[in-house]
């Protein structure tokens, strides 16, 4: 676990970045960076013991941050809700501004997604695999791009570089699998691919904290890609009938082509790098529940 080391962590109020920015907070400087346009956004850093910082990526200017920082986690990000110009300008561009203007780190952690990813079929996606046309191209679409500038950046100046894809997180602050428990509750379908069944390995917070900060220290030149998720596979037919379990319902699903297809990654090269993740898929999502909707009496669960 690093300690006494100042860390830049983008996207600081969001579900991924946050938990990561409180736990270095303990033994670390951080500084966590975001748009802090939501009341309470600033005093929820401080609270946790991060230096609060405006930044807007979409703006490209990064001269209220320093340049001395020694790990960088970088998840600030363009949901590609609006226009392709500027979600690629600036989740790759910018982003590729900021991993120079953070040159000196010995740590920089990208965050991609495995949305990038083709659809291979029934069988885990690993980090070779090529690039699709999945749902929200816009998005997919710049972290495409946005990895291929920063692993010039980081080879051309000697940054070394993890680019994470991250895939199915949750926890307590929420994630797909609490979206899909909230449907279950209010009766609503679950939409899901046809290619059935839907395979995830989705990863508790407790274990992305983890994996987040080992992946700045696993940062070299040339860039590690790799893919960034929990070390069990389970399908959301699965989870969700678990969930369903916990609140006597029975989920409801509607299978379409329009939905996104099955995002299974391997995590051979995961293991290796970063370790195995520790929280089974049922304590995590039972923990979720718990969290979340304490105002539930749960059963035991099947």
């Amino acid at each position: 676990m690093l300690q006494g080391e100042k860390i830049l962590i983008t996207g600081a109020t969001g579900k991924i970045a946050f938990p990561i920015a409180r736990e270095l907070a303990a033994n670390n400087e951080v500084w966590g960076a975001a748009r802090l346009q939501k009341p309470g956004d600033r005093e929820r850093l401080q609270a946790a013991g991060i230096t609060p910082v405006a930044v807007d990526l979409a703006s490209g200017d990064f001269s209220m941050l320093p340049d001395d920082f020694s790990y960088v986690f970088h998840a600030a990000v363009d949901p590609g809700l609006g226009d392709w110009n500027s979600c690629v300008s600036t989740n790759a561009h910018n982003s590729g501004d900021l991993l120079y203007h953070c040159r000196k780190a010995r740590g920089f952690v990208f965050c991609s997604t495995g949305s990038v990813y083709g659809y291979q079929g029934q069988r885990p996606l690993t980090e070779q695999d090529p690039p699709g046309v999945p749902l929200r191209a816009n998005y997919s679409f710049s972290k495409i791009a946005a990895e291929e500038v920063l692993k010039w950046v980081a080879g051309h100046f000697s940054i070394p570089l993890t680019i994470i894809r991250v895939c199915s997180t949750y926890g307590p602050l929420g994630g797909a699998p609490a979206d899909r428990f909230n449907a279950i509750l209010q009766g609503k379908p679950i939409r899901l691919h046809p290619d059935a069944p839907n395979n995830y390995n989705p990863i508790y917070e407790d274990d992305y904290v983890v994996q987040g900060i080992r992946a700045m220290e696993a940062a070299r030149v040339p860039a590690l890609t790799v893919n960034w998720s929990g070390s069990e596979t389970v399908s959301i037919e699965d989870y969700c009938n678990y969930l369903g379990s916990l609140v006597g319902i029975e989920p409801v699903f509607e299978y379409t082509p329009d939905a996104h297809t099955p995002l299974w990654p391997d995590t051979t090269l995961m293991h290796d790098v970063l370790g195995k993740t520790r929280v089974p898929w049922r304590e995590g999502m039972r923990r979720m529940v718990q969290a979340l909707h304490p105002e539930l009496v749960l059963k035991e669960g099947e």
